[in-house]
C-alpha cells in the first residue's frame, strides 16, 4: 500500500517501514488486510491516498495501527474512518464503562476507547476529512463522554460503602458538578491537549444509606481523585488525558472539591483577573448524582458576576496586557518564538484579543459570553468591535495556527507546539498542510503571525508606551563608543562631562569592542549593540565612580551580545536602562547576577513592583500563575522556572535592600518567605513525580494518602527566618506514615522506601545544577546521626534520637527549627516534640560547659587570626562579623544556652524561632533585663545589616578594622561572661 507518488521523498524510508511493520503484523496475525474492508463509496485509490498521508504524517497512527491492528480494522470495515460523528456521542465506551467489573478493567476500557478516538480523529484531520471545528468538537465530545462515563462507574462504586452525599439543610441528594475549563470548556480541544478541570457540588452534608458515613466534602474528594486516576495515570496502554486541576480555588494548595458557598466565597472575595479570563470558558462537562443538571445551572449563574460584570469594564485590558507581558517573557527566556501557541503572533494573542471585548462588555451584551472563538470573530467584527476585514482575517489566521498545531502534535501525540527544527520535521508539516515546500508554509504562517500581532497590538497595546526615541545629543556618545573619539581628547570630553575615572571608562570600552563575541557578531546584532552603547555611558554619565560602575555591566553587555533582543529590550525601554546603571551601581553582587541570567533583565522593566516585594501569598499566586501551564511531568521545565522565580525575586529584594526600600528585618522575611513558597511547591512536584511510577502510600487503615504525610523542616537562618543573599538551606526531613505500609501503584513500595524517594527528588530538585543554575544549596547534616543517618526519619525516630542521643549542640540547632513545608497535622505533632525537648531538665553546669567548648572550638577553626603584634581583642585587628568573639555566634550561642536552660521552667521560650523575638521572650520572661535585651538585638542588627551589605558588594564578612563594632563587642562580650562564664 506504500505509495512514493504521494509522499514527498524525503520522507519514504520512515513512512515504508511503517508500512511493512503493520503488514508484517497483519500476516503474522492472519488478519485482513484493511483495503479489503472498504464500505461502499471508498474507493481503494482514496483509502491507499489517506493511508499514506497517516503513516507519513503521524508516527502515532502508524505505531498504534501496528501494536493494535484490530483497532484500524475496524475503524475501516464499521465506517467510522471516514464519516463525522452521528449524535457527537460515543455510545461503545459507554456501553463498554457501563459493563466494566473492577478498576483494573475501566483502565483498560478508556485507554483502548481513546487510541481508537484519537487514530479515527488524526487520520480524519491530517486527511481533511472534518473542518478545522469538526475535529476540535469531537475530540471534546469525547472527553466529556470520558469524563462523564468514568465519573458516573466511581459514583455508584462508592454508594454502597459510603451511601449518597446529602445536603444538610435541604436533605437532598447531592451531586458533583464537574467544570471544564479552557479549551475543553469551549470544545475546542487539540489532538493532544490536557483537561482543565474544577470539581464543585453544592451543600455541605453528610453520606447516607451506607455501611459508613462520610462529610460530602470527603465523598467527592475520593470521587474526584479516583476520577483523576482513571482518566490521568500512566498504564501500559498509556493514559486518556492528563487532568490538570490548577485551575480550581487556591490552585495546587487548595481543596480538591468545593461546595458552592466555599466557590462563590472565594471568587467574589479572592479571585484573581487571570482566574475570570479562565472563568470565561468554564462550563459544565460532567455531573452525577440526583438533580446534576438544575445543579450544574446554578454553578453557571452563579459564577457570572465574577467572571462578567455589569458596567463596561475597561480595566481588564491592564490585567490581559500585563498577563501578555509574563507570557511573552517566558517564551523569550524559555526560547519558545517558534511556538505557534504563545509566540508572538500566535493562538493565544488571538484568544486575548477576543477574551478583551468579552470582559469589557460581556456583562451588557450577553452575546460576547459565547465561548468559541471562532464563533465570536465574525460578531465582533459585524458589531463593529473589530474594523471592517479584521474579524475574518483574525478567524482566517485562527484556523491556520490551529491545524498548524495539529499537525505538530499529531506527529507523536505530544503536547506541544514548536514548530520542528529538522529538515525532515520541516518537510513533513509542509506536506501534510498543503505546500510545496518549508519556505512556502513559513511565508504564509509569518503572514498570519504579523497580521495578527498587528492586530493584538491595535487591541491590548500600551497607547502610552515609550517607542524608544531617539535621545538628544548621543552623537558624541556615538564617537566615544565606536573609538573615533579617542585618547586625551577623549580624556579630557569625559571630565567635561563630569566623569570622574575617564581611563578606566576608555579601558572598559575598548575591552569591550576587541572582545572576540563582539568581534564574532553578525550585522544586525552589531548595530543593536551600537544603538544601546551610546545610550548607556548617556546613562552613566548621571551617576558617581562610572568606570567602577561600566566594568561591573562589562559582563552583560559581552553576555548579551548573542542574544540581542536584550539589547533592544534595554535600548526601547529607557527606565529599564536607568536601574540597570542604580542597581550595577550600587552592587556588584546585582551586576554579577544580571550577567549570568539577563533573563532577570525583563524584571527591570517596572521599577513599581522591582521596589515593592509582594507577600507571601502574593509570591504563591505569582509561582501559581508561572506554572499553571506547566505540566507535573514536565520536571525540567518546572525547575528552570522554579530557578527563574528565585532569581527574580533575589534581584527584586537586592534592589529594595541597595536602594533603602526595604530594610534588614524585612529583607530576611521575604527571602524566608520566597524559599518556603518554593519549598512547597518543590514538595508538591516531587510528590508527583512518584505518584505515576509508585503509587500512593497507605496509611494505617490501607487507604491511599491523598497529601504527603510528610514535612521539611528548616533549620538555621531558614528556621530562625534569617535568610541572606546566598544562604543554603539546612533541612530536615520526618515523614509519619504507616511503617508496615505499601504504595498502591503498579511499582509498589514499602512507605519508608516512598518517602526515602521523595526526599531524594526534592534534594535533585533544588541542587541540580541547570544552566540557570541551582535552586538552593541544600545542607542535610543536621537530620539524626548526620550524613550516617537516614535521609527521611520517621517522627518516632525523630523524637527518641533527640531524647536519648542527640549531642548539646543538636539540641541548639532545634532551638530555631520549625516546619516550613508539608502536612500540617504533622507539622503540629513537630512542633510538639520539639518543645518537649527543648523543655527538658538539664544540668546547667554541664550545659554551660558543652556550650563554651563548642563556641571556644568554632572561634579557633572559623574565626580570624589577629596581626602580629596586637593583644587580646584589640578593636584594630580583623574582625569577622560573625565567627570572632563578640560576634553574631556569641549572640546566637547565648540565646540558645538560654532556652535550653530556662525553658522546663518558662515554655513560652520555645515558641519562637528567631533570635530577635527569643530574646523578646527572654526580657518578658525576666530572665535578661531590659538593658541586656536591647544591647544584644541592637548589636544583632547592626551586624546582620554589615553582613547583608558586604555580600551585596562581594565582600567577605569580616571589616580590616573591627573598630567600628568596638562598643557593640564590648557589650556582647561582657553579656556572654556575665551569663556563661561567671559561674565558672
Amino acid at each position: 500500500m506504500f505509495d512514493p507518488n504521494q509522499v514527498p521523498a524525503e520522507l519514504h524510508e520512515a513512512t515504508r517501514k511503517r508500512f511493512d511493520d503493520f503488514y508484517e503484523v497483519i500476516e503474522q496475525r492472519e488478519l485482513d488486510r484493511p483495503e479489503s474492508l472498504l464500505p461502499k463509496g471508498v474507493s481503494e485509490a482514496a483509502f491507499r491516498e489517506q493511508m499514506n498521508t497517516a503513516f507519513a504524517a503521524s508516527e502515532y497512527i502508524a505505531k498504534t495501527a501496528t501494536t493494535r491492528p484490530e483497532l484500524l480494522l475496524e475503524l475501516v470495515r464499521s465506517g467510522a474512518l471516514f464519516a463525522p460523528l452521528e449524535d457527537g456521542s460515543f455510545p461503545d465506551l459507554v456501553e463498554a464503562v457501563a459493563a466494566c467489573e473492577d478498576d483494573g478493567a475501566l483502565d483498560k476500557v478508556l485507554r483502548r476507547e481513546r487510541h481508537r478516538a484519537m487514530v479515527r480523529i488524526i487520520w480524519r484531520d491530517l486527511n481533511r476529512l472534518g473542518s478545522m471545528r469538526e475535529i476540535t468538537d469531537e475530540l471534546s465530545r469525547f472527553a466529556e463522554a470520558a469524563i462523564q462515563c468514568t465519573l458516573d462507574y466511581h459514583f455508584e462504586q462508592l454508594k454502597p460503602r459510603w451511601g449518597v452525599p446529602t445536603g444538610k439543610h435541604s436533605g437532598k441528594p447531592q451531586p458533583l458538578i464537574v467544570l471544564g475549563m479552557g479549551k475543553l470548556g469551549a470544545r475546542e480541544l487539540n489532538v493532544s491537549s490536557d483537561i482543565d478541570l474544577i470539581f464543585a457540588y453544592p451543600e455541605a452534608g453528610e453520606t447516607q444509606g451506607g455501611s459508613r458515613s462520610l462529610g460530602n466534602q470527603e465523598f467527592f474528594t475520593r470521587l474526584g481523585q479516583r476520577l483523576i486516576k482513571s482518566l490521568d495515570a500512566p498504564t501500559a496502554e498509556g493514559f486518556v488525558f492528563r487532568v490538570d486541576m490548577r485551575l480550581r480555588p487556591y490552585g495546587q494548595s487548595g481543596a480538591l472539591v468545593s461546595n458552592f458557598d466555599a466557590m462563590e466565597e472565594y471568587y467574589q472575595s479572592q479571585g484573581r483577573d487571570w482566574e475570570r479570563y479562565a472563568m470565561i470558558k468554564a462550563r459544565p462537562v460532567a455531573a452525577s448524582g440526583e438533580g446534576a443538571k438544575p445543579a450544574a445551572e446554578e454553578l453557571v449563574e452563579l459564577l457570572r458576576p465574577f467572571t462578567y460584570r455589569q458596567y463596561i469594564d475597561f480595566s481588564v485590558i491592564e490585567s490581559l496586557r500585563a498577563m501578555k507581558g509574563l507570557i511573552s517573557r517566558q517564551v523569550q527566556r524559555r526560547g519558545m518564538s517558534e511556538d505557534v501557541k504563545l509566540g508572538e503572533g500566535g493562538i493565544r494573542e488571538i484568544e486575548f484579543v477576543v477574551q478583551v471585548f468579552q470582559l469589557i462588555r460581556g456583562g451588557r451584551d450577553p452575546r460576547l459570553r459565547e465561548r468559541q472563538v471562532c464563533e465570536l470573530l465574525p460578531l465582533l467584527e459585524a458589531e463593529g468591535y473589530l474594523p471592517e476585514g479584521s474579524g475574518q482575517a483574525l478567524l482566517d489566521a485562527y484556523e491556520f495556527l490551529r491545524n498548524t498545531e495539529h499537525a505538530i502534535q499529531g506527529y507523536q501525540d505530544r503536547q506541544t507546539q514548536a514548530l520542528p527544527s529538522d529538515p525532515d520535521g520541516q518537510c513533513r508539516m509542509a506536506w501534510v498542510l498543503g505546500f510545496e515546500n518549508w519556505d512556502a508554509f513559513s511565508d504564509t504562517l509569518a503572514e498570519h503571525r504579523a497580521r495578527v500581532n498587528r492586530e493584538f497590538q491595535e487591541v491590548i497595546a500600551d497607547p502610552d508606551a515609550d517607542q524608544g526615541q531617539e535621545p538628544e545629543n548621543l552623537q558624541d556618545w556615538v564617537s566615544l563608543w565606536e573609538g573615533s573619539l579617542e585618547g586625551d581628547e577623549a580624556v579630557d570630553w569625559l571630565a567635561g562631562q563630569g566623569f570622574d575615572q575617564a581611563e578606566r571608562v576608555l579601558s572598559v570600552l575598548a575591552d569591550i569592542r576587541s572582545h572576540r563575541q563582539v568581534v564574532a557578531m553578525q550585522a544586525s546584532s552589531r548595530d543593536r549593540l551600537d544603538a544601546f552603547m551610546p545610550r548607556l555611558l548617556a546613562m552613566l554619565g548621571e551617576g558617581e565612580s562610572v568606570g567602577d560602575t561600566l566594568a561591573r555591566i562589562q559582563p552583560l553587555v559581552v553576555s548579551i551580545v548573542r542574544r540581542s533582543a536584550y539589547l533592544v529590550l534595554l535600548v526601547e525601554n529607557p527606565v529599564a536602562l536607568e536601574q540597570l546603571v542604580r542597581l550595577c551601581a550600587a552592587s556588584p553582587w546585582i551586576a554579577d547576577e544580571l550577567a549570568r541570567f539577563p533573563a532577570l533583565l525583563d524584571e527591570l522593566l517596572t521599577p513599581e513592583s522591582l521596589y515593592a516585594p509582594p507577600g507571601k501569598d502574593e509570591l504563591r499566586d505569582e509561582l501559581r500563575r508561572e506554572l499553571l501551564r506547566t505540566a507535573w511531568d514536565d520536571l525540567e521545565g518546572h525547575m528552570e522556572a522554579l530557578r527563574y522565580f528565585r532569581s527574580a525575586h533575589a534581584l527584586r529584594v537586592a534592589a529594595s535592600e541597595v536602594t533603602g526600600a526595604l530594610p534588614l528585618m524585612k529583607v530576611s522575611d521575604y527571602l524566608t518567605d520566597l524559599a518556603e513558597v518554593i519549598l512547597e511547591h518543590v514538595l508538591e512536584l516531587a510528590w508527583e513525580q512518584l505518584i505515576p511510577r509508585h503509587g500512593r502510600p497507605s496509611n494505617a487503615q490501607g487507604e491511599p494518602e491523598q497529601h504527603p504525610n510528610f514535612v521539611i523542616v528548616g533549620y538555621g537562618k531558614l528556621g530562625g527566618i534569617e535568610l541572606a543573599h546566598g544562604s543554603d538551606l539546612d533541612l530536615v526531613f520526618i515523614h509519619n506514615s504507616d511503617p508496615e505500609g505499601k504504595t498502591d501503584g503498579e511499582k509498589s513500595v514499602d512507605n519508608n522506601v516512598f518517602y526515602t524517594r521523595l526526599g531524594q527528588r526534592i534534594i535533585h530538585i533544588l541542587n541540580t545544577r541547570m544552566p540557570s543554575g541551582t535552586l538552593y544549596e541544600v545542607d542535610m547534616r543536621l537530620r539524626p546521626n548526620g550524613d550516617a543517618g537516614m535521609l527521611v526519619t520517621s517522627l518516632p525516630a525523630f523524637e527518641k534520637y533527640q531524647q536519648q542521643e542527640a549531642w548539646t549542640w543538636e539540641h541548639q540547632a532545634l532551638v530555631r527549627a520549625r516546619v516550613v513545608a508539608g502536612d500540617a497535622e504533622l507539622a503540629e505533632a513537630f512542633a510538639q516534640v520539639r518543645q518537649q525537648v527543648l523543655c527538658q531538665s538539664r544540668d546547667l553546669a554541664a550545659l554551660r560547659e558543652e556550650v563554651i567548648k563548642m563556641r571556644q572550638k568554632m572561634r579557633e577553626h572559623l574565626g580570624t587570626r589577629p596581626k602580629p603584634g596586637a593583644q587580646g581583642d584589640d578593636e584594630k585587628t580583623p574582625f569577622h562579623l560573625k565567627q570572632d568573639a563578640g560576634g553574631i555566634v556569641d549572640i546566637e550561642f547565648m540565646v540558645q544556652y538560654a532556652v535550653l536552660a530556662w525553658a522546663e521552667s518558662e515554655p513560652g521560650l520555645t515558641e519562637y524561632t528567631d533570635n530577635i523575638r527569643i530574646l523578646g521572650a527572654l526580657e518578658q520572661s525576666g530572665r535578661l533585663g531590659a538593658e541586656a535585651v536591647a544591647q544584644l538585638i541592637d548589636a544583632y542588627k547592626a551586624y546582620r545589616s554589615t553582613g547583608h551589605r558586604l555580600a551585596l558588594q562581594r565582600q567577605e564578612a569580616v571589616l580590616e578594622d573591627g573598630a567600628p563594632f568596638a562598643e557593640e563587642r564590648r557589650r556582647v562580650t561582657g553579656l556572654w561572661r556575665q551569663l556563661l562564664e561567671s559561674h565558672q
